[in-house]
């Protein structure tokens, strides 16, 4: 049965979606909330089965069915459901059976989770990362150290042998100190701090593709669908192509390594601004997205919590680095990168803000 008037104006006020099932488990009302997360109109979907709205892997017909026969609450967390378009969105949901007369109704309150879990998430990219480079500042400095003392010595060593060839051995160790001083400058990743000014993020995006294309002697696809609308970012161009080029690279070893066995090695650069967007726990009038697509083998699972980390690499000729110091010039420019990888389709989502947090 459908709210009355006052009750359907509370309902239509509130921000927690709220659906309506009639006993014959169709809808009979969704709220403004529930159009917006569920991305349908009331109208539309008005004397619709439910599972026409959504449907998940579990059995969702036969529980709400017991909910109107026993007459049984229940609550479902952290719940995946697949839209009519085709989209899924991780939700808790409240089912409360409403007993009138001879009939029961389900009421079926719905929080969506998606947002909250990518801020958790994000916040825990961003807290791992600025973790990671303390140690790293730590390391170097009790690395650095004593590297310097040891070159200076085998400079001091080198003046004070006649015999031209033991000089071969005060080489090798003056050389191997300067491999780790570079190794270790290079885990801390940029130097100095962007000297940011308005960058057309499409320029950027335009130079490391040529200079993949080019690596790559034709042997890759790349496809580009850029919205031509995002306004300049206020970044360090020459980072910022870095950044892009890591992420690059890692989409061409990957499926240098690897190419796919039943179609063409692609990668699609994707540009799209994003309006009232949250990166870890600021929220922006708009920022710049960059999706990196490529159809390789994907990142082993066992290595897709931990890529971002120095010295992780899922090949045994990578150094670990690059993704690592992508990271940190993103969050250098208050941004971040974010990969979700399946066998076949590996997409890194570069995030970079446009408008000061608020």
């Amino acid at each position: 049965m459908p709210p009355n008037n006052i009750h359907h104006h509370i309902l239509d006020n509130l921000k927690t979606a709220i659906l309506l099932v009639e006993p014959n488990l169709t809808v009979s009302y969704i709220n403004p909330a529930a159009e917006s997360l569920l991305a349908v109109s009331d109208q539309r979907i008005h004397g619709e089965a439910i599972t026409r709205l959504f449907h998940e892997q579990e059995d969702t017909l036969v529980k709400l069915l017991d909910a109107i026969n026993n007459c049984e609450a229940y609550t479902k967390r952290e719940t995946v459901l697949t839209l009519r378009s085709g989209a899924e969105i991780t939700v808790d949901y409240a089912v409360t059976p409403v007993l009138e007369g001879q009939r029961t109704s389900l009421i079926i309150e719905l929080q969506p989770l998606d947002r909250l879990l990518r801020i958790s998430r994000e916040e825990g990219l961003l807290s791992s990362q600025q973790n990671s480079q303390a140690l790293i500042r730590g390391i170097a400095h009790e690395v650095k150290n004593p590297l310097g003392g040891l070159r200076g010595a085998a400079q001091l060593l080198a003046r004070e042998l006649s015999e031209p060839k033991l000089h071969d051995y005060t080489n090798i160790i003056i050389e191997e100190a300067d491999r780790l001083r570079n190794l270790v400058d290079t885990m801390l990743g940029p130097h100095k701090a962007p000297e940011k000014q308005d960058t057309n993020i499409h320029e950027v995006i335009e130079r490391v593709r040529q200079l993949v294309e080019a690596e790559s002697d034709g042997g890759i696809r790349v496809i580009r669908d850029y919205d031509p609308s995002i306004p300049d970012v206020l970044g360090d161009r020459e980072q910022l192509i870095q950044a892009f080029l890591n992420v690059m690279r890692n989409a061409q070893q990957a499926l240098g390594q690897d190419p796919p066995e039943d179609d063409e090695p692609t990668i699609v650069i994707r540009s799209r601004s994003m309006r009232q967007f949250t990166i870890g726990s600021h929220r922006y009038r708009l920022v710049s997205r960059v999706d990196i697509i490529d159809n390789g083998p994907g990142i082993p699972e066992d290595l897709r919590a931990s890529i971002f980390l120095p010295m992780v690499s899922g090949r045994a000729q990578g150094s670990g680095l690059g993704l690592s110091i992508a990271q940190s010039i993103l969050n250098h420019h208050n941004g971040l990168i974010e990969c979700n990888s399946e066998p076949g389709r590996t997409e890194f989502s570069l995030f970079i803000p446009l408008e000061q947090a608020s």
